[in-house]
């Protein structure tokens, strides 16, 4: 496929402006239409304000696009499952980049989201869309769900002791920044209640853990707390791996090597000396890659191994794994559009 027309729906949103961003850079994308209902005219950098001289596109109402070879849905949670089938009749290949169709069991939105999926003959037909752990699945289908941004990195970082068998037990500490809250205004996120914050605003049941368990292993035996902290962008995952047996820094690389030297967007950040030692969200900010780093407690009784990772929550968790996945998808190079490699110092 040489070239495709894209839509992208909800455009208004921090990851539909993310979207826009990538795809104006995409050499085999052609983007006919952003919609938004309460910007339905206006031209998109007056919302987006980084992609003036980019385009001269204008948001348009979600009545007024024209069928195309991709739909991305940005929308709030509920109302892609609640449109889904004209959006599958307008395009051939859809991504929803919301939390609709993350889960393939209608029964866990019950349990995670508190409320009954409303199109759950749809759930099977989505592949999670984290292509380092579904590429295969990806190639082979019309329709891929979001990811959770705190779920990506923790799915990154446990992935290799996941699959070996190494974990007896995991602690995931998850910092996030504001802009993982959406673009809407609310009472935590008015600057005086959030600016200097470290606010810790999900100690137990944090949704996305219901993605690491669906990939992971629903026995995995997972404590998982989210706090929110002062940055705009970025995600640091810090989850404490206890073992089955232990693990050298040696053994370590070699595992993390086996398992992501061959990924594009993963890179691993393990050094002994200098002040990017591990990985960092501000060194991701902007990019699609996942950073991920470890050390060895060697004086840990338990066999206990901290594994690190950092990613920007509006690319590689969200905006930059759904291009990433319409690349693979399209039989496109996996790179395209997403091969910024950030900036320093910042």
């Amino acid at each position: 496929m040489d070239s495709v027309t894209v839509t992208i729906v909800g455009a208004r949103g921090y990851v539909g402006g993310e979207l826009l961003r990538l795809l104006l850079g995409h050499p085999h994308v052609d983007v006919r239409h952003v919609t938004s209902s309460s910007q339905s005219g206006r031209h998109v950098h007056t919302v987006h304000p980084n992609l003036r001289g980019m385009t001269d596109l204008r948001f348009t109402a979600e009545e007024d696009i024209a069928p195309c070879d991709v739909v991305f849905l940005t929308l709030p949670h509920g109302r892609a499952a609640t449109g889904i089938d004209r959006y599958a009749s307008q395009a051939t290949n859809v991504i929803d980049c919301s939390a609709d169709f993350r889960l393939r069991d209608a029964l866990l939105y019950r349990q995670w989201y508190g409320h009954d999926h409303t199109a759950p003959g749809w759930l099977e037909r989505f592949v999670y869309g984290l292509p380092e752990r579904f590429r295969s699945q990806i190639q082979q289908t019309r329709f891929a769900s979001g990811v959770g941004c705190n779920a990506s990195a923790t799915i990154l970082a446990l992935g290799p002791l996941a699959d070996e068998g190494l974990l007896n037990r995991v602690v995931v500490d998850v910092k996030v920044g504001s802009s993982e809250a959406g673009s809407q205004p609310t009472d935590s996120s008015h600057h005086p209640e959030r600016s200097g914050a470290v606010r810790s605003f999900k100690p137990a049941g944090h949704r996305h853990q219901a993605e690491v368990f669906q990939t992971l292993g629903s026995d995995l035996d997972l404590s998982f707390s989210v706090t929110g902290v002062e940055l705009v962008r970025g995600v640091l995952v810090t989850a404490h791996c206890f073992l089955h047996r232990e693990m050298s820094p040696k053994d370590l690389w070699t595992l993390y090597r086996d398992h992501y030297g061959r990924e594009p967007f993963v890179r691993l950040v393990s050094q002994q000396t200098g002040i990017h030692r591990y990985p960092d969200p501000k060194i991701t900010t902007g990019t699609n890659y996942c950073d991920i780093g470890f050390a060895v407690d060697a004086d840990s009784p338990h066999h206990r191994v901290v594994v690190i990772a950092a990613l920007d929550n509006l690319v590689k968790g969200a905006a930059g794994s759904a291009v990433q996945s319409m690349n693979v998808m399209l039989g496109f190079d996996e790179r395209c559009a997403l091969q910024f490699p950030g900036l320093h110092p910042i």
